[in-house]
């Protein structure tokens, strides 16, 4: 195998990937909101550890960040809710 063909992941730092978050997504997120999120949920993006250091991908940031970002709207009254999106995961969580 060459090395053109693999390659390796890239890890971002708690802080860049706050900033990553902030930067590409437009999310407001702190440095102290992903140590948080980290500690008390498991509705964060996944980390790898470096002994002690979270480590981010930006595969799971943006996969967090599309998480976070709920459906379409037309306007302030719309609940959103009758997307096929939304009725598959009312769907899925009533189960």
């Amino acid at each position: 195998m060459h090395d053109s063909e693999f390659q390796l992941p890239r890890f971002l730092r708690r802080s860049d990937a706050a900033k990553y978050l902030r930067d590409r997504w437009g999310l407001p997120c702190a440095t102290r909101t992903l140590a948080k999120i980290a500690c008390i949920s498991s509705d964060g993006p996944e980390m790898h550890y470096a002994g002690r250091i979270p480590l981010y991908t930006p595969e799971s940031l943006d996969e967090y960040a599309l998480k976070k970002i709920g459906p379409a709207r037309r306007s302030t009254s719309d609940t959103g809710l009758d997307t096929t999106h939304e009725r598959a995961f009312l769907k899925q969580a009533s189960k």
